[in-house]
């Protein structure tokens, strides 16, 4: 599996095209054929997965009982969008129109790289989302983290 780790800015070109960058490149490390696919994110972004990641993913999905509303509109809202992307020789991926007005995208875009994944969100809406950060982290770290950690303060 993958472990991404990164923030990279990034153009992208009147045709849609972003290259990515070396670094992250170098993280894929695969034999220099980049199958992705990318969907609408949670928020206003996108996800890119590399093929085997959505594979995986997907296949929670493909579990659901599709007879209950609540996991069609899930399945529905994970599959909005998802396109299959190839990087070209010059380690460029092309994203569709309708993906690059979804998330606001302009000439500036800022690659997020986690996990096993990569969000590609406009600059402006990465900054934004960043500036939202809250004023004490580390209430937040210890509130998402710290559940069920009792260390040393009751020995």
């Amino acid at each position: 599996m993958h472990q991404f780790t990164g923030e990279y800015e990034c153009k992208i070109d009147a045709k849609g095209r972003i290259k990515l960058p070396a670094n992250l490149i170098r993280q894929l490390g695969s034999n220099g054929v980049y199958e992705f696919m990318v969907n609408r994110g949670f928020e206003n972004h996108l996800m890119l997965y590399p093929k085997d990641v959505w594979d995986e993913k997907t296949k929670e999905l493909n579990q659901l009982n599709i007879y209950i509303k609540k996991n069609r509109q899930a399945v529905r809202y994970f599959y909005r969008g998802a396109t299959q992307i190839l990087a070209d020789a010059s380690d460029r991926i092309l994203l569709t129109k309708n993906l690059i007005e979804y998330a606001g995208i302009g000439k500036e875009v800022v690659l997020f790289a986690y996990q096993d994944q990569v969000e590609i969100w406009s600059k402006e809406a990465y900054e934004k989302m960043i500036g939202d950060e809250p004023e004490n982290f580390s209430e937040l770290a210890e509130e998402v983290f710290g559940a069920g950690n009792q260390g040393s303060d009751n020995e």
